[in-house]
């Protein structure tokens, strides 16, 4: 990398004192904004000040836009309405998941006043008019939206020309074409594969500001902050560069895939500008050496564009309950322990297996499927000897449970939506490791953003036909280890105060469908979400729990309660399974007045607490310091 920074520096001297030029910058004084006239809901200080960072960013030419990173509850949203408010230039484009449309388009009509006029571009009826959707002062749209418009407009559309003869006509998509005065992407982390078809589509919109709102703004690896990087065309930074000629393109172009469509040198010749500076570096050394040189720049470049307050920063402002989070370690029963001391001797012999043959990578995806039956075994053994033999249900092949929010490869076999984010997630692309299918070994090819396969078609009911409840004598069924331990401890919430609701999480849904029965029988009254429901019935379901004082356990899959989901009427949470979702700031953000406890459920020797210890390794490494404003972020080499 370093005969490539010189190559590229001899073709563009200016690159040569780049981050001497970005350290000499002074950052200015951010004048923390007035509370907005038209804004009905009132500021905290630090959300005055996180503005007024906005609007700083967005007059200083060199970015045009930034990161805001702050933890989750601690209302991005509300400052980015602020934000609109203090400059009501249209139009605005917000980029959302599905879920969030509706949480969108209602913060804006609750706080603004109707300040702001709002178009909701999701659905089946659609406005083509460019000139009626730029009336709007914020369009809302989804990341699945805007793929779809950018993958038929690469595709391009069948036209018939003068002569009759069909020809490709390729124009861009109505999104694209608009030149928007900001476009904000919420829950930005959609993008961080740089290759996918969701980070393409908003590569290419075009505005003239550009934000990123995320939690994590960096998850795994240090790669994937070149997505929001790209997002902004921060220059040079997302560019990449000829070493033989003066050739700068935001992105690979040889359409021929022999040469560069502007300089026809060689894809070899071009090198982009973040991954020599920063991402090879960091792989090669690691935290030393160059690696440490390449953290200080990285360092340096997330103090100009990003912005992180954490709960503990702003404590004072927040005003949040004091939130304690407790382990309770149990231990299997005998007849427990066989099971999953079984299913334990089988996982090592296959997998020493893979490792005689020299396939391990080759059966990655085995692999994964193994581990993820020794977790189901850990939440009760039903989940794995009672698995589901009916090939009309739509199963993960990654979970092996019922696919929730399912979409299918290009290889028509059927996964999790959040399944495939950790799959793809526990890949090193940099190495050319490449994940596969664990069906049919096809290479694993996915458009996350594609519309579920059963959206909308959930529902509340008890338990669907192909629920574990359905296959299993319930007469003469035992209870697991787990599920008897929330019990215990709902039990005694309840006699303690039965005013209090809790909210129980698990990745699994079979699991919530047994844990629903049981805490039936023990007279609790429950509601459920997973990922096979609308927005619409998810907003329901919220609703009913919020309201209703009855109903004091919320039963929410992880991958169904991973974004938009603000549950401050509860002050319990379980955690069934070990997850990197961020659950329990579910109920810790502004609103909750109540002091939380988090209560996470682990069987001792076994693989739950082999992935307490590897979550306990990454929070450790995720806690550095980057710049002085203390912005937190996970770095995995």
């Amino acid at each position: 990398y370093k005969n490539t920074e010189a190559k590229i520096i001899a073709q563009r001297p200016e690159l040569a004192t780049i981050w001497k030029d970005i350290e000499e910058i002074e950052a200015p004084v951010v004048q923390p904004i007035e509370q907005p006239e038209e804004l009905s809901l009132t500021l905290l200080p630090f959300q005055r000040y996180g503005v007024g960072w906005m609007i700083q960013q967005e007059a200083m030419a060199s970015f045009n836009g930034g990161i805001l990173a702050d933890e989750m509850g601690m209302g991005k949203t509300i400052q980015t309405i602020a934000l609109l408010l203090s400059d009501k230039k249209k139009p605005n484009l917000v980029v959302a998941p599905t879920v969030a449309i509706i949480q969108w388009r209602n913060e804006i009509s609750k706080h603004t006043n109707n300040a702001l006029s709002v178009y909701v571009f999701h659905g089946p009826v659609r406005s083509k008019d460019v000139n009626e959707i730029k009336k709007y002062d914020v369009v809302l749209t989804t990341y699945s939206v805007i793929e779809t418009a950018f993958r038929r407009q690469e595709q391009g559309l069948k036209r018939k020309d003068e002569d009759g003869e069909y020809m490709i006509v390729k124009e861009k998509s109505i999104l694209h074409r608009i030149k928007w005065h900001r476009i904000i992407l919420d829950e930005a982390h959609n993008i961080k594969d740089r290759s996918s078809n969701t980070a393409r589509a908003a590569f290419n919109l075009n505005g003239k500001y550009k934000w990123s709102l995320t939690g994590t703004p960096l998850q795994n690896r240090v790669g994937e902050l070149y997505s929001l990087i790209r997002f902004m065309r921060a220059d040079p930074f997302a560019y990449y560069y000829c070493k033989l000629c003066p050739c700068k393109e935001l992105s690979w172009k040889f359409s021929n895939k022999k040469e560069c469509d502007s300089c026809h040198h060689t894809p070899m010749s071009h090198a982009c500008w973040w991954n020599n500076e920063v991402l090879k570096p960091i792989q090669t050394h690691g935290y030393t050496g160059d690696g440490r040189i390449a953290l200080k720049k990285l360092r340096m470049l997330l103090d100009r564009i990003m912005l992180r307050r954490t709960k503990i920063e702003c404590a004072d402002d927040l005003g949040l309950p004091p939130r304690t989070v407790i382990v309770r370690r149990d231990v299997f029963s005998e007849e427990e322990e066989d099971v999953y001391n079984s299913l334990y001797s089988d996982v090592s012999r296959t997998f020493t297996t893979y490792v005689e043959d020299d396939s391990v990578l080759n059966n990655y995806a085995n692999i994964f499927e193994l581990l993820m039956k020794m977790r189901q075994c850990a939440d009760h053994p039903d989940l794995v000897t009672k698995k589901s033999t009916d090939n009309r249900q739509l199963m993960c092949m990654l979970c092996n449970d019922l696919s929730e929010d399912p979409i299918t490869a290009i290889c028509k076999h059927v996964f999790c939506r959040e399944c495939c984010v950790k799959y793809y997630d526990s890949f090193d692309d940099s190495i050319g490791n490449k994940p596969r299918c664990p069906s049919c070994y096809a290479e694993f090819n996915i458009d996350l953003s594609q519309p579920s396969l059963d959206a909308g078609t959930g529902s509340n009911a008890n338990y669907t036909k192909s629920s574990i409840v359905n296959r299993i004598n319930m007469d003469n069924w035992r209870s697991s280890t787990k599920i008897e331990a929330l019990v215990e401890e709902l039990s005694n919430l309840r006699r303690e105060d039965k005013t209090i609701k809790s909210i129980v999480f698990s990745q699994f849904v079979s699991f919530l469908d047994l844990v629903y029965w049981r805490l039936s029988r023990a007279g609790f009254e429950c509601i459920r979400l997973d990922g096979t429901m609308s927005p619409t019935q998810r907003d329901a379901a919220i609703q009913h729990f919020s309201t209703k004082p009855t109903v004091t356990v919320f039963l929410i899959s992880l991958k169904a309660g991973g974004v938009a989901l603000n549950l401050t009427e509860a002050s319990r949470v379980f955690i069934c399974d070990p997850w990197w979702n961020p659950a329990m700031d579910r109920i810790h953000r502004l609103g909750q007045h109540r002091p939380i406890r988090i209560t996470r459920l682990i069987i001792e020797n076994s693989i739950e607490s082999r992935i307490v210890q590897l979550q306990e390794k990454k929070t450790a490494l995720a806690n550095s310091t980057v710049g002085k404003k203390k912005i937190f972020f996970i770095i995995i080499i």
